[in-house]
């Protein structure tokens, strides 16, 4: 007897999420053109969302959303584009100089390193670092002239995706709190572990996105000028990479400034050699866990092995986004873990007060 309406009723659930899917599908294909732009929007807005907050307390939300939008834009945004292009420029000035020193033979103790290194590592016997580096930059240079002259051919789509990213910044600014309230009253978690979770991921994306990557911009910054004081060609490129191989533990922008320092030394130029050594040994250094303590003061951080990861990894998977949406989605990750890892204090449904709030992967 009651074959037929549980018939229908199991008919009428199959409907329901199939035009459930059919219309998350039909909304991504109309936000797809947009996506990354507005990655790109909500990234910069929960980095810089606690100057939104100060600016709110004395402004109205409108005010305050196009005051921040304004003072991101001129302080990362218009920045950021204008060292992206001479960090491709002078990419590819960087490989042509690498290949013409080796060309000539100015080089001869990187490759005396490397025989001496061959000699230890017998497998690597078959390795011609000459012709590597020469294949590689090429292939760098390729890759920069490609992505600048994509930029250059595709100037108004950039400008739109760039309108587009500043827009949705002021609209994040002003109606994120109410996406967040509306976000966490569908989050299928329990009461407090819904209040928390907002709180603890955004604390947890300040202290270690935030301070990595101002820690690599101070680095970049810093090291760069160092770069172009001594003579050294290309700084601005150099600059940039030095600011993300900071990211990397123990070894860090060292990879960059020490080849620098020694090429400079068996030039002749031992002073500045020794200068640029000693400025960026004690100045970067500094200037590294100075930014670092103040940005995260009492905040508990990720390592800075898994921020490298997520960086690495980010990036491979959503492009350049990814390399601050990397982290943050491990940031949010392990702020969820963390509320359900942490053993309950009885009778509550809060974790208890004490320990290390996120285990082993976080320091």
């Amino acid at each position: 007897m009651n074959d037929e309406p549980n018939a229908q009723k199991r008919m009428g659930v199959a409907m329901f999420y199939a035009v459930l899917v059919l219309l998350a599908y039909l909304v991504y294909r109309v936000f797809e053109p947009f996506l990354v732009a507005l990655g790109w929007a909500g990234v910069l807005v929960v980095i810089s969302y606690p100057l939104y907050e100060r600016l709110a307390r004395r402004m109205r939300p409108g005010g305050a959303a196009l005051a921040s939008t304004l003072g991101v834009t001129l302080i990362l945004v218009v920045p950021a584009i204008v060292v992206a292009v001479l960090f491709v420029r002078q990419g590819m000035d960087a490989a042509r100089a690498i290949q013409a020193e080796f060309a000539s033979g100015r080089l001869r103790w990187v490759n005396d390193a490397w025989l001496h290194v061959r000699e230890k590592f017998p497998e690597l016997s078959s390795v011609d670092l000459s012709a590597s580096i020469r294949e590689h930059g090429e292939q760098i240079a390729q890759f920069a002239a490609a992505r600048l002259g994509a930029i250059v051919q595709h100037i108004l789509s950039f400008l739109f995706a760039l309108v587009v990213m500043i827009m949705a910044t002021f609209f994040l600014y002003r109606d994120g709190a109410q996406l967040v309230e509306r976000l966490r009253a569908i989050l299928p978690f329990e009461t407090a572990h819904r209040d928390r979770m907002p709180r603890e991921s955004r604390e947890l994306i300040f202290a270690s996105v935030t301070s990595s990557f101002v820690a690599a911009a101070l680095q970049g910054l810093l090291g760069g000028a160092a770069l172009a004081i001594a003579g050294i060609g290309t700084p601005i490129f150099w600059g940039v990479m030095m600011g993300f191989l900071s990211l990397v533990p123990v070894v860090g922008s060292a990879l960059v400034w020490i080849p620098a320092s020694v090429d400079l030394i068996l030039e002749g130029h031992i002073a500045g050699g020794i200068s640029l050594a000693a400025f960026c040994a004690i100045v970067l250094g500094l200037a590294d866990n100075v930014a670092r303590r103040w940005i995260i003061g009492g905040r508990t951080s990720m390592s800075g092995l898994l921020v490298l990861i997520s960086v690495i990894g980010g990036i491979s998977v959503f492009g350049m986004l990814g390399a601050v949406l990397g982290p943050i989605i491990v940031a949010m990750a392990a702020s969820l873990l963390e509320l359900y890892a942490a053993p309950a204090a009885p009778g509550t449904t809060a974790p208890a007060e004490g320990g290390n709030k996120f285990g082993t992967t976080l320091e």
